[in-house]
C-alpha cells in the first residue's frame, strides 16, 4: 500500500530530523492528527501535502518520491 509507504518515509525522515508530530504539523501547516494518520498509512496524501511536508522537512518532493521508491521496493521485494 503507498500509504503506507509514504508514512514510512515521512516518520523516517521526521525522526532523522529530531522532529515531533507536532513541530512537523506546525512547519507544514497540517494538523498534527493528520501527520499521524499519515504516518500509519490511514490517509492518502494528495501531491499538496507532499510538497508541504517535503519542505518542511527540507527535501525536494523528487527525493522523497526517489525515497518512497526504495522503500517500497524493499517492502515489496525484500531488502536487496
Amino acid at each position: 500500500m503507498e500509504e503506507r509507504t509514504f508514512g514510512a518515509v515521512m516518520q523516517e525522515l521526521r525522526k532523522g530530523k529530531g522532529l515531533s508530530q507536532e513541530e512537523l504539523a506546525f512547519r507544514s501547516g497540517l494538523d498534527r492528527t493528520y501527520i499521524s494518520l499519515l504516518e500509519r498509512g490511514l490517509r492518502v496524501p494528495t501531491i499538496a501535502t507532499l510538497f508541504k511536508v517535503s519542505a518542511a522537512l527540507d527535501i525536494r518532493p523528487e527525493e522523497f518520491i526517489a525515497r518512497m521508491n526504495v522503500q517500497y521496493q524493499n517492502e515489496n521485494h525484500g531488502a536487496a
